[in-house]
């Protein structure tokens, strides 16, 4: 689809607008659980938007180094979350960005060799980790259908009626609108919805009067990074569970942009991830990866050159320079959102189903595959404390749905279908 700056401008803050609470939420419960004062919650919050449209802007540069030239907006990684706040109560704020420097290098030295690892990826296994990734993203949306968690109205009629009147909006616009205007379905549901809540009184402008017109990013913001061995270990293994999903991510992109993901493209990809997380300790902000909450969009809007995320890495760069007009997205109500996420996310999950239809279902191997990796992975996720019991640095690894979806595919596949000589068919009697 040919844009022109106009469209692609709205494209772009469409990517923005969903992923933007997903970006936020993580230097809020970093912030508050090391208990940040109010600058310096603006200043991770600032620089976390900076350095998300870096990160994005570094995947669409396709170069000979890093870059995989996908329409992938990146944020940071929720598994992150809690390694983190343990680092910094433990050991501090340095010792926690020094740690997350040290697995942007680890993810940017070993992402030749990690890439190897797409031969044990089929369409077998990589539908089942995108429809995973899918699964494992909508009790999110649901959550935020009802109001958001800890919310004072959560499940009240209001945010009902407003996420699915936002739902209804945009699949109508589907159906009866062509073109441009059906790209930014979504975006116009997000306005639409914004607008309708608004009149209803659940729209504060609190935030955006708050917020500073201008926010300088400084390197090292806290102070020199620390190392700590123990804080090292413990933030690979968060870079090698991104990796894990971000392989999945890009698989999924690659099968709707219409595009073979080779070895070559892994490795740029990890290598832009890598650098991104470099970056993100740099600037005191956070380790990112590459998020799935876009994934869905670039389906729904037809819309699959990397023009659109670079305006959307470009507009977050701004977001985090210019803190008035960020405060502006935050206006946006958790019921609105989930209305869109809900879309969103069913399409991650209609995009790992189209995979699985290249899969030869009369095979019980593959069966045996999709089953037990879709199981584990849901289950991971109602039952985030299944592995509560397990030491810390597993139970980090493992309560990750994605990651143990994906772990039992790969593994799964190895053991019925690699190296299996296929039987000829029965003789007919």
């Amino acid at each position: 689809m040919k844009n022109s700056a106009g469209k692609t401008y709205l494209l772009g803050t469409q990517h923005v607008l969903a992923m933007y609470a997903g970006a936020i939420i993580v230097p809020l419960i970093v912030g508050g659980a090391l208990k940040l004062n109010f600058e310096q919650m603006g200043y991770i919050i600032a620089a976390d938007l900076l350095t998300s449209g870096l990160a994005t802007l570094l995947q669409a540069w396709r170069n000979p180094f890093c870059g995989i030239g996908l329409p992938v907006v990146l944020g940071c990684t929720f598994t992150a979350v809690f390694p983190m706040i343990s680092i910094g109560s433990q050991y501090g704020m340095t010792a926690m960005y020094g740690s997350i420097i040290c697995s942007g290098l680890f993810v940017v030295l070993i992402a030749n060799y990690f890439s190897k690892l797409v031969t044990f990826f089929p369409p077998v296994v990589t539908g089942s980790v995108v429809t995973i990734i899918g699964i494992t993203l909508v009790p999110v949306a649901i959550n935020n259908v009802a109001g958001g968690v800890g919310s004072a109205d959560f499940g009240s009629l209001s945010n009902f009626a407003l996420a699915f009147g936002v739902l209804l909006f945009i699949i109508l616009l589907n159906r009866f609108t062509t073109g441009f205007i059906r790209s930014i379905s979504v975006l116009l549901g997000l306005i639409a919805g914004t607008i309708v809540a608004a009149l209803m009184g659940n729209v504060s402008f609190s935030s955006v009067a708050q917020a500073s017109w201008f926010n300088m990013i400084t390197p090292f913001y806290f102070g020199m990074p620390t190392f700590e061995p123990s804080a090292i270990i413990t933030m690979i293994v968060v870079a090698i569970v991104s990796m894990i999903e971000s392989t999945g991510v890009f698989m999924a992109l690659g099968e709707i942009c219409g595009k073979k993901i080779t070895e070559t493209d892994l490795t740029r990809g990890y290598r832009a991830e890598g650098i991104a997380v470099i970056l993100g300790g740099i600037f005191n902000s956070f380790p990112y990866t590459t998020f799935s909450q876009n994934v869905g969009l670039v389906q729904l809007s037809h819309s699959k050159t990397t023009n659109v995320t670079i305006v959307a890495g470009f507009m977050l760069i701004v977001l985090g320079l210019i803190p008035k007009f960020a405060a502006l997205a935050m206006i946006i109500p958790n019921s609105v959102l989930g209305g869109a996420m809900i879309a969103m996310f069913g399409i991650v999950v209609a995009s790992g189903i189209k995979m699985l239809s290249k899969v030869d279902f009369a095979s019980n191997e593959n069966l045996l595959v999709i089953a037990c990796s879709v199981a584990l992975g849901l289950g991971v996720t109602v039952v985030p404390n299944l592995f509560v019991k397990f030491p810390p640095l597993l139970k980090m690894f493992f309560e990750n749905g994605i990651v143990t979806g994906a772990l039992t595919a790969v593994i799964l596949n190895i053991i019925l279908n690699m190296g299996q000589k296929k039987l000829p068919p029965a003789p007919k009697v």
